[in-house]
């Protein structure tokens, strides 16, 4: 326990799924944690109780991460109520799936912006903070999909690939300042999207995995709190797959 004690992290897509899961783990292992939502405070909120119900300190934040100008005013205010920042975990995404032949630019546009463009953004405010408090990480969620591909998901396959370049190239250039950023890339994770797809096709889809079983959120947000914690000095660069052997 206390493997993250004293850390200042900022989780964006903090207030559901594994962005949750994650900003809770942080915090049962000793970190103080901001959330980023973009639409839904009620549960944000809910995010910010059950931290403070540990001990730690929690501030709910709402921006746009793929607008710089939001992502600006963001950071100012979580200078102001919550101080500067040694770890950020970039975990806010969507998906607007559809066949490459009727993809839209909005669907393509929209993906990109927000799960690309949105990793830069935060990255981009944030990096000085990390950098400067001599022991920074950066942990970006990317996906099984954007290493081996998915039908439907042409947009959503760039953008997580596009993740996973950005955090090898960033992770050379500020190893010599004492930061380390990686990938953490679930596969099928037990999410409410992962449970809503029709029995058929999850019957196929765990066939495909050797462990048989869908991954948890917590599984993932464990990972995650490796690699922020001391543990993990020595790695950078690196993408954990959580998978279960679907893609190895």
């Amino acid at each position: 326990m206390n493997r993250v004690s004293n850390r200042r992290v900022l989780v964006t897509g903090g207030s559901g799924g594994i962005g949750l899961e994650i900003a809770l783990a942080l915090a049962e292992e000793g970190a103080d944690v901001a959330i980023q939502y973009n639409h839904n405070q009620s549960e944000a909120d809910k995010v910010v109780r059950s931290i403070e119900k540990v001990g730690r300190k929690s501030i709910a934040f709402k921006a746009q991460i793929e607008k710089m100008t939001e992502v600006s005013a963001l950071k100012e205010d979580i200078h102001s109520k919550f101080g500067k920042l040694d770890t950020l975990v970039n975990c806010a995404g969507i998906n607007r799936d559809s066949l490459f032949s009727k993809m839209t630019d909005d669907q393509w546009d929209e993906v990109i912006q927000v799960n690309l463009s949105g990793v830069y953004h935060c990255t981009k405010a944030f990096v000085e903070d990390i950098v400067d408090s001599g022991h920074g990480r950066i942990v970006n969620i990317s996906s099984l999909v954007g290493q081996m591909g998915n039908v439907g998901q042409v947009n959503y396959a760039a953008s997580k690939s596009g993740i996973i370049g950005f955090t090898k190239a960033l992770a050379r250039e500020l190893a010599p300042r004492g930061t380390t950023v990686n990938v953490v890339a679930p596969g099928f994770i037990n999410t409410p999207m992962v449970q809503g797809i029709p029995d058929k096709v999850k019957a196929k889809i765990l066939a495909q995995i050797p462990m048989g079983r869908f991954g948890t959120p917590r599984e993932v947000a464990m990972s995650v709190v490796y690699l922020v914690s001391e543990d993990a000095n020595y790695i950078t660069g690196s993408v954990l797959n959580l998978n279960g052997g679907m893609y190895i």
